[in-house]
């Protein structure tokens, strides 16, 4: 009788546990799988290797990998924006120190999709839930560096959707002559800033943050992927300083992201 390949039972197992628990801790395939935690350290790291797998930066979470979740489920094109830049970030916060969040669009509002906060040797607002976190459209730097640069039919969609809202954050939806001075200033400027009155913090929010960022668009051509952002205590630097210091390694980060992104043709 033909003997079954025990290492390939197991790799199946832990795929079987991702597929049905899409991000998950090596805690919650450990409780999925009950495979000793070693020898899961070992198959999750074989499958990382071998791009089946990946690993978010912002918690040290595993996820199938966008290539694969197209065979099993349904994919989120914002998937493989997440797995692409995940190890950009993880490098561009090695050289500047300062931390960044990719952030995508999310019907009313953006959403974190990855970050590099854990990896920053710097102490700025962090929680484990971050990832998923809605961030203002309107007067976060993010917001206005995605929406300066994306297709016209994007831009109007979003502002539409924002002019119903009754949020007070919202409020520059409805005033658009201010919000095309906006847009066209981070277009001349080539980068979003905060609207001086922006706190940040979760979506909705009133306590401040006490941090300043600038954002650049992943472009790629007319289309937008993304926006990552380079943000520090407003405190510790002015924002020229960290313009001229970083602007062209948040740049090149976002480049390579894009760059990354053309070789994946259903993105």
């Amino acid at each position: 009788m033909t003997k079954t390949i025990r290492s390939l039972e197991r790799g199946l197992q832990v795929l079987k546990a991702l597929n049905a628990a899409p991000i998950s801790s090596l805690q919650d395939v450990h409780r999925l799988t009950r495979i000793p935690k070693p020898t899961l350290l070992r198959i999750l790291l074989t499958l990382e290797q071998s791009g089946i797998v990946s690993r978010r930066l912002a918690d040290g979470r595993y996820r199938v990998s966008s290539g694969l979740t197209r065979l099993t489920r349904k994919p989120d094109r914002y998937d493989r924006v997440a797995e692409a830049a995940a190890p950009v970030l993880d490098r561009l916060c090695q050289k500047v120190s300062w931390p960044s969040d990719l952030m995508v669009p999310a019907g009313d509002h953006l959403e974190v999709r990855e970050t590099s906060r854990t990896q920053s040797p710097f102490m700025t607002y962090y929680s484990k839930d971050r990832v998923g976190m809605p961030v203002n459209w309107l007067l976060s730097a993010v917001g206005r560096a995605y929406l300066a640069y994306c297709p016209e039919h994007e831009r109007k969609k979003v502002i539409s959707l924002l002019r119903k809202s009754d949020r007070q954050e919202n409020w520059l939806a409805r005033d658009q002559k201010r919000l095309d001075e906006v847009l066209s200033e981070t277009r001349e400027r080539g980068y979003g800033l905060r609207d001086p009155a922006f706190v940040g913090g979760p979506y909705g929010t009133q306590a401040p943050d006490g941090l300043a960022g600038m954002a650049v668009p992943l472009r790629d051509g007319s289309r937008v992927h993304g926006v990552i952002n380079i943000i520090w205590p407003r405190a510790a630097r002015p924002i020229e300083d960290l313009v001229r210091d970083c602007l062209p390694d948040l740049r090149a980060a976002a480049e390579e992201i894009v760059a990354e992104l053309r070789g994946h043709k259903s993105v």
